[in-house]
């Protein structure tokens, strides 16, 4: 099949369907390249990097550890971001104190981790939606443009007042194409959804457990600076 004879014969709709299918096998494309550099070894990094803080002898030394073992700064955020609670204590009558701080102490850790941890997995997620949408619509958008190409050849062979089984196989053949395009373009988003689903799930619940784990070591010392408790994990 000569893809410029389509071109030049396809109409508007032929085309503009053809251009969105190309656009959402790029995209889809761009996703999955992205995410799987990204999760190329992210469950591997979190193991590593929640290993490497608990076998820290403070607070400090932990989070210079976690910025060589944690390299795509998965862990690190939930460190960074109960550090201060961690390392003192916050007086209700301070002027300065708001009504975040003025929470107590298991409430600030929660609210602190919890946004640490969305802001992670929103990192993660990332394109996930994309390429479901891209899983669940291209198929109807190349049969969208199988059914336009049918009726378009159809009509045009009808005008020209000769039918015969050579007329229609041709341009019936071409328009059969867009179906397998979008299903070209399905495949590859459905699979990589599923493939990278599976490993988010993987690290989000290693997180999960990481933040509540790290929730109660602070906890625990609720006076002090959490750094002593890190030597006994």
């Amino acid at each position: 099949m000569d893809l410029l004879h389509w071109w030049r014969e396809g109409d508007a709709v032929t085309r503009g369907t053809a251009l969105l299918l190309l656009a959402m096998s790029v995209a889809s494309w761009v996703v999955i390249c992205w995410k799987t550099w990204l999760l190329r070894g992210a469950r591997q990094g979190v193991l590593r990097g929640t290993a490497a803080f608990w076998q820290a002898p403070s607070l400090a030394v932990a989070r210079q550890r976690l910025e060589s073992f944690d390299a795509l700064a998965l862990v690190l955020p939930m460190v960074v971001a109960i550090e201060n609670i961690a390392n003192k204590a916050v007086d209700p009558a301070d002027p300065a104190t708001t009504l975040a701080t003025r929470a107590s102490r298991a409430q600030q850790l929660t609210r602190l981790l919890r946004g640490a941890l969305h802001g992670v997995l929103r990192r993660l997620q990332f394109g996930q939606v994309l390429l479901a949408t891209v899983g669940a619509t291209a198929p109807f958008v190349g049969l969208l443009g199988t059914v336009w190409g049918i009726f378009h050849a159809l009509t045009a062979i009808a005008g020209a007042g000769q039918i015969s089984i050579e007329r229609v196989a041709g341009p019936v053949g071409e328009a059969l194409v867009m179906t397998a395009a979008g299903l070209a373009v399905a495949l590859p988003a459905v699979l990589a959804y599923n493939v990278f689903g599976r490993i988010i799930g993987g690290v989000e619940a290693e997180l999960e457990g990481f933040a509540h784990d790290l929730r109660e070591l602070v906890l625990d010392a609720p006076g002090a600076p959490a750094a002593p408790a890190c030597a006994h994990p």
